[in-house]
């Protein structure tokens, strides 16, 4: 296929033409905003290595009585409604890498947002949740 071929096709197509290049450009315009967003997924084995290798504190924002059911060995419980950038737990650990959980990844990925927005320096929030870690089969603790 040549240049004047594909031409020719997108002026016979133009509302496929007009997709097509219409959602290359939200693709790419997604590709770079999150690039640039200052706050990344983790999968449950590089969650395994921030904890091991910097300390990070994991911030669990399920709701009290699934963080009961099982939740990620050393993970504080938080919950949506009392997440505060600000508060005693979270702002110890400004320069500490945070890793925000939750059950399914939608919830902490706009905790992340936040924490960046105010001024921590390393976010992350586990991409998929608790149920990606199940996943991975690794261990949950069970209780508070």
């Amino acid at each position: 296929m040549n240049l004047e071929e594909l031409l020719a096709f997108a002026g016979r197509n133009q509302i496929m033409s007009l997709a097509f290049v219409g959602l290359t450009v939200a693709i790419i315009a997604t590709e770079i905003a999150r690039l640039f967003r200052g706050y990344k997924p983790l999968r449950p084995a590089e969650l395994t290595a921030l904890i091991n290798r910097e300390n990070a504190l994991v911030v669990d924002m399920s709701a009290s009585g699934d963080f009961e059911k099982g939740h990620i060995a050393g993970s504080r419980n938080v919950a949506p409604s009392q997440f505060d950038p600000e508060s005693k737990l979270i702002a110890a650990a400004k320069s500490l890498p945070v890793v925000l959980v939750c059950r399914n990844g939608q919830v902490s990925a706009g905790a992340a947002k936040r924490l960046k927005k105010a001024g921590f320096e390393q976010v992350y929030w586990l991409d998929g949740g608790v149920a990606a870690w199940q996943q991975a089969d690794l261990p949950l603790v069970k209780g508070r």
